[in-house]
């Protein structure tokens, strides 16, 4: 399959899931916690038509690739060419109806992220990355995307989820990194992430990510100038504990804050 035949494949899952969620955003859906008494851990409708449809898709197209998915597991995961999926990555927002949530649709090969797409179909924007270079298209057209320089990390604003999410030494290493940084934004998700590839965000600290969490988001930040790796500079193609910065001065000085 050629390039562009690929690109055409990928927006298809893109506006095929960005069709079996919207009708169900901004209105009285059913939720279920899947975390069986930990920390709540929604899950909807949507989140399973948006992956069931993605899936369709796949094994049409490409029967022997693999497939991850949040919803509905794993499905020759071995495979060289694997594709890992989050339907909804931050189904909190959206089932506070905030629109800082997307559709992350990673490719990987051997086990390395090679193409990366989020799609926020509410407001019409999709980031996309293959790790040599990444672009964003919304109702505005469609530019490059690329991270921006910052050389302290006392002038970067840092993102995570919630620092509720962290807990003993991790929430203490996290307070440690915050402590420092100009700024701090909690709640945006996979946003956050795309906002650290188009330079508005400096830095993203997390932890407790699965592969589907992060392996659509590392070609795209890779491919703005970022890195992105776990707490240890290890390949966050896994997921765990991750740091990911548009500036790599500014991720050797968390990483030096969050090993400590």
């Amino acid at each position: 399959m050629g390039l562009i035949d690929f690109t055409h494949f990928v927006n298809e899952l893109a506006t095929s899931s960005g069709q079996a969620i919207l009708p169900f955003f901004r209105t009285a859906i059913a939720t279920e916690d899947k975390s069986r008494g930990g920390a709540f851990d929604p899950v909807t409708e949507a989140d399973r038509a948006s992956e069931a449809t993605m899936r369709h898709l796949i094994k049409r197209s490409f029967p022997t690739h693999g497939i991850i998915g949040e919803e509905f597991g794993a499905e020759n995961e071995n495979a060289d060419y694997v594709w890992v999926l989050d339907p909804i990555d931050g189904t909190r927002a959206f089932i506070a109806g905030l629109p800082t949530w997307g559709t992350l649709i990673g490719l990987t090969y051997k086990g390395q992220p090679v193409f990366g797409m989020m799609h926020q179909p509410f407001t019409g924007e999709r980031f996309f990355g293959d790790g040599g270079s990444s672009t964003f298209r919304g109702p505005g057209g469609e530019r490059k995307l690329m991270t921006r320089r910052c050389a302290s990390l006392k002038d970067a604003v840092i993102s995570t989820t919630s620092p509720r999410l962290f807990a003993g030494e991790e929430l203490r290493a996290y307070d440690r990194v915050e402590s420092v940084a100009r700024l701090a934004r909690y709640g945006c998700d996979c946003y956050a992430y795309c906002m650290l590839a188009a330079g508005h965000i400096d830095l993203v600290v997390e932890s407790g990510l699965k592969s589907y969490d992060i392996a659509a988001l590392v070609p795209i930040i890779e491919g703005a100038g970022g890195i992105v790796t776990t707490w240890d500079g290890e390949s966050a193609a896994h997921g765990g504990r991750i740091v990911a910065a548009g500036d790599r001065r500014v991720h050797a000085a968390a990483v030096e804050l969050l090993s400590r």
